[in-house]
């Protein structure tokens, strides 16, 4: 007869893989065409001059520059 009683298996344990979101390029810095200057899910950053959005909504340029960013108030929707 077993001493110890038999060891199930755990159901926690498992993790997703890290997505490394975020700002990659910041202020100033001179970006290169194609170059990702912010990974994200959603529009938290919305394409200004010279950049585009991606499938994955990531921003990246489409011409060289710098890098600027800018605050704008979004209109309330409604309805």
């Amino acid at each position: 007869m077993a001493k110890t009683k038999a060891a199930g298996t755990t159901r926690l344990g498992r993790d997703s893989r890290p997505k490394y979101l975020g700002v990659k390029m910041t202020e100033g810095q001179f970006a290169k065409p194609g170059s990702i200057i912010v990974r994200q899910r959603g529009t938290r950053f919305l394409p200004g001059k010279n950049v585009k959005r991606g499938n994955d909504d990531t921003l990246y340029a489409i011409k060289e520059g710098k890098v600027h960013f800018t605050t704008k108030r979004k209109k309330c929707f409604n309805g």
